[in-house]
């Protein structure tokens, strides 16, 4: 077994984070995890306890991290653009025990957390104060901590946490890491930037694998394609985890500007999140020679397939063959039987390390799996060599630059306006994100796009708005009444040569 702590007592002036001109070595972090770790316990966090953390990027959020893993508790990570009802009910749902967040978000969050009398730790207030008073003597070390809480959207606007049973045991998790960085070559020598936010499964468990080899991670707080392109330079960055929205702003970047970078030392790149443009996905490879360009099919349920860029090149679209332990199963969506090579069907995966749960939803988590596998909806081919291929999603689900959006969560506050009588909001491609919400309404009265999209501002944060809404007198349904929202929402992707 690896660890931070291990390697705080091998090397304990190696960096293990640089965020800007601060650089917190492993001993550093060894020593702070361990005082963090008894300010959360005195405020009532136990082993298999949860640690609500709702930062940006920043070294006191991988203090966090640490710090969990010595107390044998789970961070649950919670997205800062959040609602204060979203984060109140996150909050209810997983038991959290203490939250720590940022002074900057207490207008947001301070009523919430005082409605619940539940401990919190104010970075940018209390926390740095608490942290250097509180006793640097180890506690129970358990690292790597029990994998986090995450929190995906859920089709009735509710969040779920997956919860990986399995992972809760130390030494699976540790098998399940050295697993990891065996499978991608992450090592000790490695530099690992830190682009998206760390309370993204794919993000944070990146960096987390890089602080269990011994590497050191590079946090940017924020995303800019010129930073992410200055930092690989400064840092001599050897590995990343992006997006296609990431690789669409670095592409926007003039090619003799580009050009004047140093990114020799980037030798891997793992993106996921979302489908990548076949178009975008060549040029990041052209334009990224010394590096490995690896994607990934995954998501907080788990891991599932991966591709490397030459055998992409052979097969363009793939998202790859299964990982080590993991199998794909496609399955007839009507009767749930296996199709045929080459045919369409629902995806199935069976995990490399056991089931996992949706907390506190057993429906939910039930219709999820079939036997010891389980699907997220998507819907995909398998070619004669084993690679899949995704064509299309059973959900309305759309994500935009990896973060996914419910189109019945906008439809919900939609149809509370009054002069609304029916709408659809579906994905539309977009060259920088992938996918964005466009709505189409049905009014009963005289109203403006432009009001409908303020109604929905005031509701939803700015990422889950409509970009677009048309007002249409009718829209398209069935017999039955039911909207066929497929017909608004094929001809906005008819000339991408995909659905997803």
């Amino acid at each position: 077994m690896t660890g931070f702590a291990e390697i705080a007592s091998t090397r304990p002036s190696h960096p293990a984070v640089v965020d800007g001109a601060r650089i917190t070595t492993y001993g550093e972090l060894d020593e702070r995890a361990a005082r963090l770790a008894h300010v959360l316990a005195e405020a009532g966090v136990e082993p298999g306890g949860r640690v609500g953390v709702m930062l940006g990027n920043s070294t006191e959020f991988m203090e966090c991290l640490a710090a969990s893993a010595k107390l044998g508790a789970s961070c649950l990570t919670l997205n800062w653009h959040l609602r204060a009802d979203e984060v109140a009910w996150i909050l209810d749902d997983s038991g959290a025990a203490a939250l720590v967040t940022h002074t900057e978000l207490s207008p947001h969050v301070e009523a919430v957390t005082t409605a619940r009398s539940l401990p919190v730790l104010w970075v940018g207030g209390d926390y740095e104060e608490r942290v250097a008073a509180a006793s640097p003597d180890p506690v129970a070390y358990r690292f790597p901590a029990p994998w986090p809480v995450l929190y995906t959207s859920g089709t009735s606007g509710r969040p779920k946490g997956v919860v990986h049973g399995a992972l809760a045991d130390p030494d699976v998790l540790a098998m399940a890491q050295d697993g990891l960085a065996a499978m991608w070559g992450y090592g000790p020598d490695d530099v690992h930037l830190l682009a998206g936010p760390l309370y993204h499964a794919g993000p944070a468990g990146y960096a987390n694998i890089t602080l269990f080899v011994g590497g050191t991670v590079v946090l940017m707080g924020s995303w800019d394609a010129r930073e992410f392109l200055r930092l690989v330079e400064a840092h001599r960055v050897t590995t990343t985890f992006l997006t296609p929205a990431h690789f669409i702003r670095i592409l926007e970047v003039p090619d003799d500007e580009l050009g004047r970078y140093d990114l020799s030392s980037l030798r891997h790149v793992i993106h996921a999140g979302a489908p990548c443009p076949l178009g975008v996905k060549r040029r990041i490879i052209a334009a990224l020679p010394d590096a490995e360009v690896w994607e990934l099919y995954g998501m907080s349920e788990g891991g599932a397939t991966r591709v490397s860029a030459a055998e992409w090149l052979e097969r363009p679209g793939t998202v790859g063959r299964p990982w080590p332990g993991v199998d794909i199963r496609i399955l007839d969506p009507d009767n749930l039987d296996p199709v045929a090579v080459g045919e369409e069907g629902l995806v199935y995966v069976r995990p490399a390390y056991g089931r996992f749960e949706y907390h506190n939803d057993p429906a939910k988590t039930a219709a999820t799996w079939l036997d010891d596998a389980f699907t997220v909806g998507d819907v995909g081919r398998l070619d004669d060599a084993g690679y899949l291929f995704l064509t299309d999603r059973l959900s309305d689900l759309i994500i935009r630059g990896g973060v996914n959006i419910y189109p019945r969560v906008v439809e919900e506050v939609l149809h509370t306006h009054p002069a609304v009588v029916d709408c659809a909001v579906f994905g539309a491609p977009d060259e920088r994100d992938g996918e964005v919400p466009v709505g189409v309404v049905e009014v009963r009265s005289a109203v403006t796009a432009e009001a409908l999209t303020a109604w929905c501002r005031e509701r939803l944060d700015s990422y889950t708005c409509p970009v677009r809404i048309d007002l249409v007198d009718t829209l398209p349904r069935d017999p039955n009444g039911k909207v066929l929202k497929r017909l608004l929402r094929d001809p906005a992707w008819a000339d991408t040569g995909r659905r997803i």
